[in-house]
């Protein structure tokens, strides 16, 4: 069967809401599955292949961190946490466990699939500020066209936002880069202030392409200003 329209899996424990945001996403075009908890997510994460996840928090069986946490082990599909807590430390647990994003209840449906116009935007088109299809760096190969990454000829498994990053820092490389810059390069939107996202993200990051965090080869930290990238040895 050919799809036509991107796929996005909702799951969400209360059911106006899951009817909502299927009718209003269906009328853009996508293709809506939905699962109202954590278990029937994986189910049908599972037999069904997706371009995105809209993950509530807090689910019955299986809560949204557990399942984030279990789709990460097999793809790096985008996911967007929903939560109803508003707590600081629910956004940073989801993004911890692999989510890209996070969207606290109530939302406005506009902000919704505007984000999720930009995460697949993103994830379905190569970006082209650098013109090579790999990138080399050391040991580290960077393929722009699949988004995928090696080290040392092993395979990295990042999410989206993560390959975003690394791909803005290899892009320019030297440059220092603020949160606020890099919530608005890669996000795309204003996060109202929340540059911790942003540190998150580079702490995942530097774990997976660095032998030694505390000892970054590649990504290193201007102390009050930002964030840069350099292959210098």
């Amino acid at each position: 069967m050919i799809r036509v329209g991107k796929r996005i899996l909702l799951v969400d424990d209360e059911p106006l809401l899951l009817k909502g945001l299927r009718f209003t996403l269906s009328q853009e075009g996508y293709e809506i599955l939905t699962a109202m908890d954590g278990e029937e997510a994986l189910s049908m994460f599972y037999d069904n292949p997706v371009d995105l996840i809209l993950l509530d928090v807090m689910l019955p069986k299986l809560d949204g961190i557990a399942v984030c946490q279990r789709i990460r082990e097999t793809s790096n599909v985008p996911i967007i946490m929903l939560t109803a807590k508003g707590e600081d430390m629910d956004k940073i647990l989801g993004l911890e466990y692999g989510a890209d994003d996070y969207m606290t209840k109530p939302f406005n449906i506009l902000e919704v699939k505007a984000r999720i116009k930009t995460i697949l935007r993103r994830t379905g088109q190569p970006a082209a500020a650098d013109s090579r299809k790999v990138i080399r760096v050391h040991d580290m190969e960077v393929n722009i066209i699949n988004r995928s990454v090696t080290l040392g000829g092993k395979d990295v498994r990042l999410t989206a936002k993560e390959f975003d990053l690394l791909q803005l820092f290899i892009n320019n490389r030297g440059k220092v880069f603020s949160r606020e810059t890099m919530l608005e390069t890669v996000w795309k939107y204003d996060y109202m202030g929340d540059a911790r996202t942003v540190d998150v993200h580079i702490r995942r990051l530097r774990e997976k392409i660095e032998r030694n965090p505390s000892q970054p080869e590649f990504i290193f930290t201007k102390w009050g200003v930002g964030y840069y990238f350099t292959d210098k040895d």
